[in-house]
């Protein structure tokens, strides 16, 4: 008893450390369980305690974001990483599918993506970035498995033959580490996904007969044979990824897809051993699926478990259910455990710009602190900044930082954060149009603020890459999205680049976003434009006229070789009587001019600009025209606004019932068009806008309207689909009814001596809502082919390729 209690002693002091948890609960259960005396089990406890101290006193941490490049050791059999950061997985298309050949020519496709270098490019890259560990996008472990139709797959030694360029790319990167000074080679590990219910082709399969709300397809229920074997196809899975070369697999146990589909009684109505109320049934998929992949891959093979800790959605997990899961799939195998938030069907954001930084890493922080397991957690959702994932680490929320679409952004994020660059870094504005919107409709994903992501290989941005012959000498008028984004590259290649801009400031429509609630991290993308462009003029390679507005007379009497006319939009006024009444006000100002708007509000036109400005009004108050950073907004607003439960006691996570904000005014949004409102907003953050304004209770929303006119009083008189007239009494009406290119330049030059020289981009040159994606795209790939003779006025869009599985899905 005496030796025990000094085991307890000796365990709790290496727990209060904190330091390398993993490896210090593993030495104290080896004391605590050991059949050896316990002289020498407590001595190998002392060596580990003794090393501690002397890594206590030793200098060896980064001086930026010390937990952040703290290694992490995995166990003898696996090693150290050699930091606390995880690529997390992400569906790009880069991972291939499984389109037969013979379909391909049918398909007139510009890109199979049979061949998987871009896939290892891409990989390379960022593990030339510096980060610890990287997951793939899911890959099925079978065909009824698949995501959509031929979607990738892993079960044949022909399709394991394809991904081994993928794992010696990344194997072919050392990271450096502050333990080793030979660094450690960098890993990458494939994620098996089986998308159970949520396929979107008609072979679904799941744990009962089940139809889910986002796919079109019922799900026929697998019967027990099927469901042994694809529990071995997810073995199977794991062994073909060992021998491909991946370092490990995360099997996705959440986000609603096949093994949560088992876990919980929302979709798993079956009454055999697989199912019915004992969650101890449910869960036998899941744990089997970890043991049965653990000893196929034997002990030197990451597993990874995407645990889903709050379900989002009603009959979810309890609490005591994820907690009895955890310790379940640690002692089946696994050796990591990553948090998953929500299911795909969940009617609360989780992952969108209006989620809060760092969410959810309070649920991760709520199982480390059970101290039941002793395998690391990973915190993940909305983590896009390195002093966010330090402030997780330093609290002790968990062990690893998951981040996923900000390696999108800035593939070198975790390099430029180990050297003490964060205001270098291009950061994720979490805004799904170029991700996640991409992926649901099989089109090849990138980025809106980095159009290189997932098209390395087509666009090579190179330092002065462009040959002396080829330089050119360059204007670009207008610091908006697509100018900052023309300038910058070109300048970068090689080319001399003049920026002007009539502001005073660059930026241009992103000043008036990042007023948006929801939208706060447009101020990221401003100031990194602004840095690069500081360095690029302080290189001499780029020089800055802001206050400068730019004519025609101008443009002709310039030495310039090109002009790029990057001017932006202009409101669109309606033919409504009345407009010139004092109360009609633009949006341009009361986002960029920040004109004082009444309680009572009318909104003609929902599009992308009507929702913003009405999400604004709702929340912005007169008195305080301080604009929120995305460090400002609030979690515990959050939660409350849309029912989370903030201690995640109550079964899936959820609140009875949500207690919103007050709303700062009564609006009225409306639109010519017949239908929903916010139709043409983003595939996978429309529905959040729209709720954000239902919810309020504050919005009525109104189609299929025509305005008659502005009365004397301010007052807006319509004409309703239905032939209902009415009058609209309000403080003030807000014009957001679309926008027109500002292509007065390019007019000018028409037919003059200059026509050849003058490139319209972004809003000037196409002016279809405020679509900062198109812009920033046009811009860097006109600026990597501008000195291309061929590139004239008029031949000057390009797009990326399009794919096979975009075809077959389109």
């Amino acid at each position: 008893m005496r030796n025990f209690g000094r085991a307890q002693q000796i365990c709790s002091t290496a727990l209060r450390q904190q330091r390398h948890r993993a490896l210090a609960l593993r030495s104290c259960r080896a004391v605590l369980t050991s059949t050896q005396p316990f002289s020498s089990a407590s001595a190998q406890v002392a060596e580990e305690e003794e090393s501690e101290n002397i890594e206590a006193a030793s200098p060896k941490l980064n001086p930026h974001y010390p937990k952040m490049f703290e290694p992490l050791d995995l166990g003898p059999d696996i090693g150290t990483l050699p930091n606390r950061v995880l690529m997390g997985s992400m569906h790009t298309g880069l991972e291939g599918h499984s389109i037969p050949r013979f379909l391909l020519p049918f398909l007139r496709a510009e890109e199979d993506h049979h061949d998987l270098s871009a896939m290892a490019q891409y990989f390379k890259e960022r593990a030339e970035g510096g980060v610890g560990l990287m997951v793939t996008g899911g890959v099925s472990p079978n065909r009824a498995g698949w995501v959509g139709p031929f979607a990738s797959k892993l079960s044949t030694r022909e399709e394991l033959e394809k991904h081994k360029i993928v794992t010696d790319a990344v194997h072919s990167v050392t990271i450096p580490s502050v333990e080793n000074p030979n660094g450690e080679t960098a890993r990458v590990c494939l994620q098996i996904l089986h998308a159970g219910r949520y396929a979107y082709h008609p072979f679904a399969v799941s744990c009962s007969a089940t139809k889910s709300p986002i796919s079109p397809f019922p799900a026929r229920a697998l019967t027990v044979p099927e469901v042994i074997d694809t529990i071995g196809d997810y073995a199977n899975c794991a062994v073909l990824a060992k021998e491909a070369g991946y370092d490990g697999v995360e099997i996705m146990g959440s986000e609603g897809y096949l093994i949560n589909q088992f876990l919980v009684k929302h979709t798993n109505k079956r009454n055999d051993e697989y199912g019915g109320d004992d969650f101890r049934q449910r869960m036998h998929f899941a744990v089997d699926i970890v043991r049965e992949t653990r000893q196929a891959t034997g002990p030197d093979f990451i597993i990874i478990f995407r645990l889903s800790m709050i379900d989002l959605i009603k009959d979810g997990s309890s609490w005591d259910e994820v907690k009895l899961l955890a310790q379940a799939v640690e002692d089946a195998g696994a050796t990591i455990i990553n948090t998953g938030v929500g299911w795909h069907e969940a009617r609360i954001p989780t992952i969108a710009t209006s989620v809060p930084r760092a969410t959810f890493s309070w649920v991760t922080h709520k199982l480390r602190d059970e101290k039941i397991v002793s395998i690391p957690l990973c915190a993940t959702n909305r983590i896009n900044a390195p002093h966010i994932a330090e402030s997780i680490l330093e609290r002790g929320d968990s062990d690893m930082v998951s981040m996923a679409r900000p390696f999108l952004a800035d593939p070198d994020i975790v390099a430029k954060a180990r050297e003490g660059r964060p205001e270098e870094i291009n950061t994720c504005i979490a805004c799904n149009q170029a991700c996640l919107d991409h992926a649901f409709v099989g089109k090849m994903s990138s980025c809106l603020v980095n159009p290189r992501a997932c098209h390395e290989t087509e666009l090579v941005i190179e330092d002065d890459s462009v040959p002396s012959d080829l330089k050119l000498n360059i204007a670009v008028v207008g610091a908006g999205p697509a100018g900052m984004a023309f300038a910058t590259t070109a300048a970068t290649i090689g080319h001399n680049v003049t920026l002007f801009d009539k502001s005073d400031e660059l930026g241009g429509q992103f000043n008036m976003a990042k007023r948006i609630p929801g939208k706060e991290e447009f101020h990221e993308t401003i100031r990194y434009f602004n840095n690069k462009i500081k360095n690029l003029e302080s290189g001499g390679k780029l020089q800055v006229r802001l206050g400068t507005e730019v004519t025609y007379d101008d443009m002709k009497g310039s030495q310039f070789d090109k002009w790029i006319v990057s001017t932006g939009v202009d409101p669109r006024t309606p033919p409504i009587p009345g407009l010139d009444h004092p109360n009609v006000l633009s949006y341009i100002d009361v986002l960029r001019h920040k004109a004082k708007v009444g309680r009572r509000v009318a909104i003609i036109g929902a599009g992308g600009i009507g929702f913003d400005v009405a999400e604004y009004l709702l929340h912005h108050d007169d008195n305080d025209d301080h604009d929120k950073t995305a460090d400002e907004v609030s979690l515990q607003e959050f939660l409350s606004d849309w029912g989370v439960d903030g201690t995640n006691e109550s079964r899936g996570g959820l609140l009875d019932k949500p207690s919103n904000t007050k709303a700062h005014r009564e609006i009225v949004l409306m639109q010519r068009k017949k239908g929903k409102l916010g139709a043409t907003l983003g595939k996978t953050t429309g529905w959040v806008h729209r709720a954000t304004l239902v919810k309020s209770n504050a919005v009525e929303m109104i189609p299929g309207v025509k305005y008659e006119k502005v009365d004397e009083q301010g007052n807006l008189h319509i004409t309703i689909n239905n032939g209902e007239k009415r009058v609209i009494e309000v403080d003030n009406v807000i014009l957001c009814a679309g926008q027109t290119p500002n292509d007065v330049l390019e007019k000018d030059a028409k037919g003059g001596e200059i026509e050849g020289k003058v490139y319209t981009i972004g809003g000037a040159y196409e002016a279809a809502e405020l679509d900062a994606k198109r812009a920033i795209d046009m811009g860097t790939r006109l600026a990597l082919k501008i000195s291309d003779a061929s590139v004239v006025p008029g031949k000057h869009k390009f797009k990326a390729p399009i794919g096979a599985e975009e075809k077959l899905v389109g």
